[in-house]
Formats: structure tokens, sequence, C-alpha cells
């Protein structure tokens, strides 16, 4: 059947932009693409939240012509255990990078990656939203909200959350966590080195961005309420008492904002539509590793679909994609849950500092830890 388009993306973030063009670059017509989204590029440019890009995830937007983009550069992290022995020191000098990885503004990121779209003949339909996916044996048909609609070969979905319709098939987890996400200074940073602390409750993160750190404070929802409804100084009283002193006092702090934390992870596909990126899972955001699977996603689905796009293809994408999720979603899971599932003082929790001691004796184990996390499978 001859349809409008080869492939169409629903969702232009960074996933789903980074899919259009890396299709194009491996020889994709671009007039076959169409890229959909919700907020013009303008409105998403203008998005301030802070994200993690690994050294990876780096290579992935030098070949598709978006980097580089305004970020900090992370050339160490420190993983430590709150009140026990242990800890672990990642260096980039250890595998001879200039960056284990990045910090960078979302906006920023896809402004980059919209301007590289707006260089080729990609159809972008924005500001649009899809009201009606229907899949059909030959095709997929979308319409949208303004009455306009088209078929197409594949339909990829890249919007930032789990695809509704194949909801029951999820594999999910309340963490009953709450993120308490802000941008803090404090009155002696460590250039370029980041910190995954791990405390009684869940990880605290701070990631160096600017002046200062971005913050992420995984706490249980009572925590974070109480939290969240102190005054800047008391708060930041509290975030001293959870870290620690290795950055001297915290001294400032912006607006906070919250979310609550949980595991949605669907990675099935149907004949002719995938999800990859948030679409297809959501992750604790331990490690910061939601972003970069996601462009891994992209980066083995445009290898597939740019060969030929059809639903033989889907399936070799959810073959070929099932170690790197599966890893990378037991490694956050698993340390989420190390928190949630235990009491405070529990033996799994004393086990984690020993663990970091032992992580850093073992180089071989710390290697594959940190390839993982910066390369990923794809």
């Amino acid at each position: 059947m001859t349809t409008d388009f080869d492939i169409a993306i629903c969702g232009a973030g960074p996933v789903g932009l980074a899919l259009a063009l890396m299709l194009v670059r491996r020889g994709a017509p671009a007039q076959r693409i169409a890229l959909i989204d919700a907020k013009t590029l303008e409105q998403a440019a203008q998005d301030p939240r802070s994200i993690a890009l690994s050294y990876g995830s780096r290579q992935i937007l030098e070949e598709v012509g978006a980097w580089p983009v305004a970020a900090d550069a992370i050339h160490q992290i420190h993983v430590s255990r709150r009140g026990h022995f242990g800890r672990t020191m990642i260096d980039r000098a250890e595998y001879g990078l200039p960056a284990l990885g990045y910090v960078a503004r979302y906006g920023v990121l896809v402004a980059a990656l919209g301007a590289a779209v707006n260089q080729t003949r990609i159809a972008v339909l924005r500001p649009a939203h899809a009201t009606s996916i229907a899949e059909r044996e030959e095709c997929v048909e979308l319409r949208l909200a303004d009455g306009r609609a088209f078929t197409t070969q594949i339909m990829v979905q890249a919007e930032g959350g789990v695809f509704s319709e194949q909801s029951a098939k999820a594999l999910r987890r309340d963490y009953d966590q709450t993120a308490i996400i802000a941008q803090v200074s404090v009155a002696a940073p460590i250039m370029h080195r980041a910190f995954e602390r791990f405390t009684e409750e869940g990880p605290l993160a701070l990631l160096p961005q600017d002046d200062g750190y971005a913050l992420v404070w995984c706490v249980r929802p009572d925590t974070a309420a109480r939290l969240y409804a102190l005054p800047d100084a008391e708060f930041l009283q509290e975030l001293e008492r959870a870290f620690g002193s290795r950055l001297g006092r915290f001294t400032g702090i912006s607006a906070r904002a919250t979310y609550p934390l949980g595991l949605n992870a669907r990675p099935a596909v149907s004949a002719r539509t995938v999800a990859i990126g948030n679409a297809a899972q959501t992750l604790h955001p331990v490690a910061g590793q939601g972003l970069n699977l996601g462009l891994r996603d992209a980066a083995v689905l445009a290898r597939l679909l740019a060969r030929e796009a059809t639903p033989d293809m889907l399936l070799r994408f959810a073959a070929a994609r099932q170690s790197d999720r599966s890893v990378t979603i037991t490694l956050t899971d698993t340390l989420a849950r190390i928190f949630t599932s235990a009491p405070d003082g529990a033996l799994s929790q004393a086990v984690l500092g020993f663990s970091l001691a032992m992580l850093d004796a073992l180089k071989p184990a710390k290697r594959l830890l940190a390839e993982q996390m910066m390369f990923g499978r794809r």
C-alpha cells in the first residue's frame, strides 16, 4: 500500500528529534518522515530542566550535528553511602575520555536538535496533536486535532509518557519516593565532580551546572512534603545534614519542584507501532539513565528502519534492545528498591556501603559498570 509517509514520529523531544536526524543520516528519505509535536520549537526551547547526558549520548548528538551545546562536563563521579564506610570514585582519566558525561538544559538540547531538523526536508507538524491512531494490517492511520489525516508504514511513539493503549502490558512499580529538584549553590564547589549520595530514604544527586549544582533528592513522600514546605534556609540546613560537608555550606537555592517516582516499562511492540525513550520506559532517576537509554533506543531503531520501514524491522529492534533495556532497568530498579523495601538501618542498606568499597577495589567490575552507564549497548 502506498502511504503518505514511511515513518511518523509522535514526540519532538530529544529522543524523537535524534531519531529523525539519524534516519536521514543513514539514508532514509527525509520527505518520507513526519515529526509531530504539540509544542512549537520556540516553546520547547524555553524548558529550563537539567538533564544528564552520558558520553555515549554526546557521540550520538555529534553524529546528527547537535553538538556542541552549552553543557557542564562531568570529569568525576563520587558515589557514597551516608553514615557507612565505603565509596567509589569514577574518573574520566581511567577511560581516556574528555568527560564521563555532561549536564545540559533540556531546552538548549531541543533547540540544537530542532535547528538540525530544520536543515532537512523532514515534514515537521507542530504545534499538532494526534487525537486518533489506528493500526491497520497494511498501515497506521493518524488523525490530528486540526482535522488533518495521513497514513504511515511505521508509527514511533516518542512522547514523554507511556503510551496508554498498551498500559496493561507494562511493568509498573511505585517506589513510594518523591524527587525534589532544584538548583543549589555551595561555598566550596568542586569543578566537574558529580555526587551520588545514598541516604536512608534514597539517593541524593548533585550534578555540576553553571556555578552550582542541579539537585535531585529522592525521599519518602511524607519527608518530601515536609522538606518542600520549609523556608529556603531550613531546607538547605536539612540538605547539608543529608549530604555532608564535602562542598562546604549550602548557600542558595532556586524554586523547588517535586514529582513522584516509579518504574513503568513496556518494551513490547505491535506490528507497525513501536515506543522508544520515555514512551517505552520511565525509570527512577538514580544514575541518570532515562534520556541516555532513550537515545540508544533511537540509534538502534534508526539503523534498522533506514534499511526498511517494515514490521520485521520492529521485531528485530525489540530483540536488539532487550539486553540493554533489561540491564539498565534492573540496575536502577534494584538501587531504588533497596531504600523503599527495607527499613532504615536494614542489612541490605548496610551492604551497599561495603559494596561501594569493594567496587572501588575491583577495577574490572567498576569498568563494566562505568561503561554500561556511559555507553550501554547499541
